[in-house]
């Protein structure tokens, strides 16, 4: 079985019947659990009304770093994600790609996230582009080890995914892994050792080939593990049963098989 380890099922262009058939569709085809990833505090509630009735979705909450607009105080973010209702914290991190501008915001932003992660005991889920230095220096300056986490739709450097595991970090893999342009990611991939590989689709956006210029979904998580599986040399299945299990051995919150 399979899951996916990061989606924006609040994102999806669903009524929340048709999500139901998107949830249905991802279990027909061997996913299991489902990570449903906030990037903004102020929208987590509606995040959450939307998904609670499934139970076999997990949620975080957060604040991505490309919506520091709606960023929010430590204080604020730890009791909101102090609920039981939340197994990570993020999506958080750096991106001085699309928003170099807001540098500033997003350190600030990003020390809380790991300063809540460590309070909370909860895994950090990390985006991080054009960032690589700051934030690898932001996690073992203030301790991120201590709680864990994952970088996700992970696009960078061989050295910077061997810097973030030796740190405790996961490395989660998204559908950008099967274009033809991503050579260099393709190679990163064989270098990373399959017990700190997780798999993600980061649904509504990136869908994988064959399905790339779609809306991507859930179910189309076993394209990328497929995909993945053939880079390794190993079957899908043993795939599937690694990156499971390091799912949840990271985001230990949740119980495998029930709601989080």
């Amino acid at each position: 079985m399979l899951v996916d380890s990061h989606c924006h099922l609040d994102r999806l262009d669903k009524t929340d019947e048709e999500l139901g058939e998107v949830i249905k569709f991802a279990k027909g085809r061997g996913v299991e659990h489902f990570l449903c990833v906030a990037v903004s505090v102020k929208e987590f509630p509606s995040m959450l009304a939307r998904v609670e009735q499934f139970k076999d979705v997990s949620v975080s909450c957060g604040v991505h770093p490309l919506h520091q607009e709606d960023a929010c105080s430590y204080s604020e973010l730890l009791n909101m994600a102090s609920s039981d209702k939340v197994v990570a914290i993020g999506e958080t991190g750096l991106d001085y790609f699309y928003s170099a501008e807001s540098k500033d915001v997003q350190l600030t932003s990003f020390i809380d996230h790991i300063r809540v992660a460590n309070e909370l005991n909860k895994p950090l889920i990390i985006h991080t582009r054009d960032a690589r230095q700051d934030t690898i220096d932001l996690l073992r300056s203030h301790k991120a080890e201590t709680t864990k986490g994952v970088l996700h739709c992970f696009t960078e450097s061989l050295g910077m995914a061997e810097e973030a595991i030796a740190l405790g970090m996961f490395i989660s893999i998204s559908g950008i892994v099967t274009f033809k342009t991503a050579t260099e990611l393709q190679e990163v991939v064989r270098n990373i050792p399959l017990d700190k590989l997780l798999v993600e689709t980061d649904s509504p956006w990136l869908a994988p080939v064959p399905f790339r210029g779609k809306q991507n979904q859930p179910g189309y998580v076993l394209e990328v593990a497929e995909f993945i599986a053939k880079l390794k040399g190993v079957s899908l299945n043993e795939l599937a049963e690694i990156t499971t299990n390091n799912f949840y051995h990271l985001f230990d919150g949740i119980k495998r098989g029930n709601k989080a």
